[in-house]
């Protein structure tokens, strides 16, 4: 019977491990890089040869998240599946709005994800920052719905700048644009975060999954 209780207890620690994290720097760079190189290479050749650098960029970012933490986080996930789609259509059918469409496609799913999760009362937000935020559940709800609004915002700023921008315009409003405005949106949550914050070992999001 000694021997059953030791195998078990052997056996738990590898499953009640805690998942290994990014370095919040590195996460910066990763989310930030392939956004930076899709302007770079933009400016410097079209978007063609951008959106093919972005897909391959973007493939490696997830690459190195995983040999470091040896799991997905579900945004980049997301994104780097609607860049791979979209961005093979630009480039099969030489039609750069596919690229500038797949920007409005992600924050409108992004939106409607959060809001619509509420709806059945799960809490899709803490998947969004990989858990990197422990707040009560009053809170997630709260920001959820800023969030998701927000994205909706981004979205609908995609959508009308696509249309009456050049390649070009469009591709500084992406990356001058839309993410000071993410990064100001973000800082602003700040006073609501405090408010709601709880210590980890009291976080129960998991069960809103």
């Amino acid at each position: 019977m000694n021997d059953n209780v030791t195998a078990k207890t052997a056996a738990t620690p590898a499953q009640d491990a805690p998942k290994k994290k990014l370095h919040p720097a590195l996460k910066f760079a990763l989310e930030l890089g392939p956004v930076i190189i899709f302007f770079v290479v933009n400016s410097k050749y079209d978007i063609f040869a951008a959106t093919i650098v972005l897909m391959a960029t973007v493939v490696a970012t997830l690459g190195i998240s995983w040999a470091i933490t040896r799991h997905l986080p579900a945004m980049p996930m997301v994104t780097a599946a609607l860049v791979l789609v979209f961005g093979t259509l630009t480039v099969i059918l030489h039609d750069e709005n596919f690229i500038k469409l797949k920007v409005t496609i992600l924050y409108t799913l992004l939106g409607g994800a959060l809001i619509g999760a509420l709806y059945f009362g799960k809490l899709l937000l803490p998947i969004v920052f990989d858990m990197a935020i422990h707040m009560d559940d009053a809170g997630w709800r709260k920001l959820t719905w800023r969030w998701g609004l927000f994205f909706f915002v981004l979205a609908g700023l995609n959508e009308i700048f696509r249309r009456v921008l050049t390649t070009d315009q469009w591709m500084y409003f992406k990356t001058f644009g839309i993410l000071p405005l993410t990064v100001v949106f973000a800082i602003a949550q700040t006073p609501l975060i405090l408010r709601h914050e709880i210590p980890a070992e009291s976080d129960d999001t998991d069960a809103h999954f």
